[in-house]
C-alpha cells in the first residue's frame, strides 16, 4: 500500500509518551518517497560499532596525555601512570578515550541543544507545520544527513522535532557510558565518539535547515552577497549594538524590529562570531567585526553602545569587561545567564529606561522579540553617553615592563610579548601593534603581570588596522545541479579534492595562514569550503590586486570555488555534500543506510577537514562526525594539544588490505587515506598533508596523477626534498605525473614498487550492501 501517511500528535499508554509520530509508506509528509528503508535507521550507539571498529583497527588512537590521573568520580584521584589501573580497573587509555567521549558529548549536546531552542522559536513564531525549504527547486535532497542516519524525510519544523529527540535520547545514552565501570574498552569509546559526532551533524543540520527555512537566509546561493568585515566598517556616529554568540533569533529580532520601524540604516547592528554570519545571512546591512579573539579589543574600544550576548564561545568575562567600559549587556540565553536578574516579564519602557540610563549594568531577558526592542531603543538613548576610552600614553605604560617574562609563560602562542613591550617603551611601537593579528585574545598576559600592564589593552592602542574586507555571507546547502557537475571529477579525483577550513583561527598568524591556504587550494583547483571563525579568517586576506579570496573566486561549489556556508552548524553542508555525492552521483541509497554511504565516501570523495586554531569540545564533535564518514581532518597549528590522535601506518601492509568488488578478492590499495586524524605544526606541514590525505583508493590513473602532483609540489615547499612515501601512492605508471615521471621512476624502483591493480574497494562485507 504506497502513498500511506499517518500522523499522531500524542498517544499515552503505560510504556510512555510518544509526540508527532509519523507513519509513512512510501512518503511522510505529503512528499512521495519510495526508497526502502536500510539497515540502520536511527541507529543506537552500537548500530554501526562494526563500521567503527573497521576503522579504528586502520586508524589506531595515538594518545599524549595531558594527566595521568583519573579525577571523575570519588574513588580517586587515581594515578594511572606505568600501566595502573584505577580503584574501579580502567586504564590509562580507556580513561582518555573516555575523556574523548566527554568532549564530544558536550560538543554534541550544545549544537542539539542549539537546535532545539531553535527549532521550538520557530515554531512559536511560525507555526508546526512551516515548510521546511532550504534550497528551492535548487535543492531536492533537502536534508541528506538526517535522511542518511535517521531513515526520515522532514518537511515541516514539526517533524525536525521527531529527529531532535532522537538526538537527545542518543546523547543521554552516550553520556551514561562515561559513568564508573559503563565502559571499559578504549576502542569501544572511541566508537560511542564516532556516534557522537555523527549525531552532532544530525543536529547541526537541522539547526541550519530551520533557520534558512523560515529566516529568509540565502537558500543555497552560490552568488550570496559580499558583506563588510572588521572594525573599519563600522559608522561610529550612529548607535552600535553588539551581537556575540551563536544563536542568532535575538539579533533576527533586532533586524526585524528596525526593519518595522523604519530604522534601517539608522543604527549599526554588528556580531562576532557566527551570530555575526547569520545576521548578514538576514540582513547585509549587518556588520561582521570579526572572529572570537576579538571580544576583549572591540569591547575595551568602547565603540558598542550596547552588548546583548547569546551561547556559546562568549568569554566569562565579557560582562565584566563590558562593565568596565560602560556598556550595558542584555544576555539573551538560559544557558548563558551571566548571574544577571532575570526581567523578560517586565515591560520593555522600564527595561529600556534601566538600560539607558546607566540604573542596571545588565538583565537577562529570554525573549527574543523583547531583546530586540529593547536593545534598539536603549543602544539610541546611550549614543550621546558613549564612553569614550581615555588615550594612552603607550611609552609611559609600556617604560614599566621588567622583561621577567611571565606574559610568554601565560601566552597560549607563547608571543615574545616582553621585547615587543619593552621596545614600545623606547617609543617603537609598530612591533606591539602587529602582534595583535596573532594574539588569541585571552588576556592571560595582563593576569600574570607584575607591573599591572594591560598588554593586550597596549597591543590595541599601538594597532591602527581599521581595514574594512568582504565576505560572502553563508550560502547554506549545495545544489543538487552543482553535485551533477561535480561528483564524476570528484570521485574519479580530476578534482583533486574537497578541502573544508572550519573552527577558530586564533593562533599566530592562524587567520594569515588559513587565508593563504584557502587561496593556494583554489588556485589548484581544489573545492574549498569555509565556515564560522575560519570564513572570516579567509576574507582577511588580499591578493596583489587586493582582492579577498571571496572576491578572486567563485562561490559555487566546483573546482576553484570557495564555499562559505556559513555558521558553525553549517558544518552539515559540507559533510552533507560528501553524503550527496555517493546519492545524485554514485545513486547509493541513503535511507538509513549509513555504513555503505559511509564506506563510498571513505573510499571515492577526496575529502579532508582543516581545524585552524584553539577548538572548544564542539570541534571536537565536528570533527567526529566527519570521521564516522571517513572524511580525515588535519588540526593545528598547535594540533598535539589535542593530545590524541588516529593514525594509521604507513609500514601494516596487512592494514590496507580492502576487498575488491569486482573478484572478492583481499587486495592492497595502499596508505590512503593515511590518517583520520592528525596533527600540523606548521601550514606548510597542514598543505602537503592535506594533498596526501586526499588521495583515495578508486581513483582513476588520471586522478591519482593530479593528486601526486599536488602532493609531490606541496611537500617539496614544507620540507626541500622529494617525498620518501610516493612508492605506496602509485599504482601504475600511469598515475605518475607525466612531466616528472622520468624522475619519479628510479625512486620507486629503489623501493622495490610493482605496479598493482587499481580495485573497487569496500570495507564491508557482500551483505552489508543494499
Amino acid at each position: 500500500m504506497k502513498g500511506i501517511d499517518i500522523h499522531i500528535g500524542e498517544i499515552a499508554s503505560p510504556l510512555g509518551r510518544v509526540r508527532e509520530l509519523r507513519v509513512g509508506i512510501g512518503r511522510v509528509g505529503s512528499g512521495t518517497w519510495d526508497e526502502p528503508v536500510g539497515p540502520t535507521p536511527c541507529p543506537s550507539p552500537t548500530a554501526l560499532r562494526d563500521w567503527d571498529r573497521r576503522l579504528l583497527a586502520r586508524y589506531r588512537p595515538f594518545y599524549l596525555p595531558l594527566c595521568d590521573l583519573c579525577c571523575l568520580c570519588t574513588y580517586g584521584k587515581c594515578d594511572l601512570s606505568g600501566g595502573k589501573r584505577g580503584a574501579c580497573g580502567i586504564t590509562l587509555a580507556a580513561q582518555q578515550s573516555r575523556v574523548a567521549l566527554l568532549a564530544a558529548c558536550i560538543g554534541t549536546a550544545t549544537h542539539t541543544s542549539h537546535a532545539r531552542e531553535l527549532v521550538s522559536h520557530l515554531i512559536d513564531r511560525y507555526g508546526r507545520q512551516f515548510p521546511l525549504d532550504p534550497g528551492g527547486l535548487a535543492v531536492d535532497l533537502r536534508m541528506p544527513i538526517v535522511e542518511l542516519v535517521c531513515g526520515l524525510r522532514p518537511e515541516t519544523l514539526a517533524d525536525l522535532e521527531t529527529v531532535l529527540e532522537y538526538c537527545e535520547g542518543q546523547v543521554v545514552h552516550l553520556l551514561a557510558a562515561t559513568h564508573t565501570g559503563q565502559e571499559a574498552d578504549p576502542i569501544d569509546f572511541e566508537s560511542k565518539v564516532l556516534h557522537a559526532g555523527m549525531i552532532d551533524h544530525v543536529a547541526l543540520e537541522v539547526a541550519d535547515v530551520a533557520q534558512v527555512s523560515a529566516l529568509d537566509f540565502p537558500k543555497a546561493d552560490p552568488e550570496a552577497p559580499l558583506v563588510d568585515l572588521g572594525i573599519g566598517a563600522i559608522d561610529r556616529e550612529k548607535p552600535v549594538v553588539l551581537v556575540v554568540g551563536h544563536n542568532v533569533p535575538p539579533a533576527v529580532a533586532i533586524l526585524d524590529y528596525l526593519a518595522a520601524h523604519g530604522l534601517e540604516g539608522a543604527v549599526e547592528v554588528t556580531g562576532i562570531c557566527c551570530t555575526a554570519i547569520d545576521m548578514t545571512r538576514r540582513s547585509p546591512s549587518a556588520k561582521i567585526v570579526g572572529p572570537i579573539s576579538w571580544q576583549l579589543r572591540y569591547i575595551r574600544s568602547g565603540i558598542p553602545d550596547l552588548l546583548v550576548v547569546d551561547e556559546q564561545c562568549v568569554r566569562a568575562d565579557l560582562f565584566d569587561e563590558a562593565r568596565d567600559a560602560g556598556i550595558p549587556v542584555i544576555a539573551t540565553s538560559a544557558k548563558n545567564c551571566i548571574g544577571l536578574p532575570d526581567r523578560t516579564k517586565e515591560p520593555a519602557d522600564a527595561l529600556v529606561e534601566a538600560l539607558s540610563t546607566g540604573a542596571v549594568n545588565g538583565m537577562l531577558v529570554l525573549d527574543p522579540e523583547k531583546v530586540g526592542e529593547v536593545a534598539v531603543r536603549a543602544a539610541i538613548r546611550r549614543r550621546p553617553l558613549r564612553r569614550v576610552p581615555p588615550s594612552l600614553d603607550i611609552e609611559a605604560i609600556a617604560s614599566a615592563c621588567g622583561g621577567c617574562g611571565r606574559c610568554i609563560r601565560a601566552c597560549p602562542t607563547e608571543a615574545d610579548l616582553p621585547g615587543a613591550v619593552q621596545a614600545a617603551g623606547r617609543g617603537e611601537i609598530a612591533a606591539l601593534g602587529a602582534m595583535l593579528a596573532s594574539c588569541v585574545g585571552c588576556g592571560r598576559c595582563e593576569e600574570v603581570c607584575p607591573q599591572g600592564i594591560e598588554v593586550h589593552r597596549l597591543m590595541a592602542a599601538a594597532c591602527d588596522d581599521c581595514e574594512v574586507y568582504a565576505v560572502r555571507t553563508g550560502r547554506g546547502a549545495i545544489q543538487d545541479v552543482e553535485i551533477r557537475e561535480v561528483g564524476g571529477p570528484i570521485v574519479l579525483g580530476e578534482i583533486p579534492g574537497v578541502v573544508a577550513f572550519v573552527g577558530c583561527a586564533n593562533y599566530p598568524d592562524g587567520g594569515r595562514e588559513v587565508a593563504e591556504m584557502v587561496t593556494e587550494f583554489a588556485k589548484r583547483r581544489f573545492v574549498v569550503c569555509t565556515s564560522g571563525c575560519s570564513a572570516m579568517a579567509a576574507a582577511m586576506h588580499r591578493d596583489e590586486e587586493g582582492l579577498t579570496p571571496y572576491e578572486r573566486f567563485s562561490g559555487r561549489f566546483e573546482a576553484g570555488g570557495v564555499v562559505n556556508v556559513g555558521s558553525c552548524v553549517s558544518n552539515a553542508h559540507i559533510s552533507g555534500a560528501a553524503v550527496k555525492i555517493a546519492s545524485i552521483f554514485a545513486k547509493r541509497r541513503l535511507r538509513g543506510n549509513y555504513a555503505e554511504v559511509a564506506d563510498y565516501v571513505y573510499n571515492r570523495v577526496g575529502a579532508v577537514g582543516v581545524a585552524w586554531g584553539a577548538m572548544s569540545q564542539k570541534a571536537a564533535a565536528i570533527a567526529a562526525g566527519f570521521w564516522r564518514l571517513g572524511i580525515p581532518v588535519v588540526v593545528g597549528p598547535h594540533g598535539a594539544k589535542y593530545r590524541r590522535m588516529l593514525l594509521g601506518r604507513q609500514d601494516c601492509d596487512e592494514d590496507w588490505m580492502v576487498r575488491d568488488r569486482r573478484t572478492d578478492e583481499e587486495v592492497y590499495v595502499g596508505p590512503v587515506p593515511e590518517h583520520l586524524f592528525i596533527a600540523a605544526e606548521t601550514k606548510e606541514e597542514a598543505m602537503a598533508l592535506i594533498a596526501k590525505l586526499a588521495m583515495r583508493p578508486n581513483d582513476t590513473s588520471r586522478g591519482r596523477s593530479i593528486k601526486l602532483s599536488h602532493y609531490i609540489d606541496l611537500y617539496r615547499r614544507c620540507y626541500g626534498r622529494m617525498p620518501d612515501d610516493l612508492h605506496r601512492f602509485v599504482r601504475t605508471k600511469a598515475d605518475l605525473p607525466v612531466i616528472q615521471k622520468d624522475e619519479l621512476l628510479p625512486l620507486l624502483e629503489r623501493n622495490g614498487w610493482s605496479e598493482r591493480p587499481i580495485p573497487d574497494p569496500t570495507l564491508l562485507p557482500e551483505e552489508a550492501y543494499q
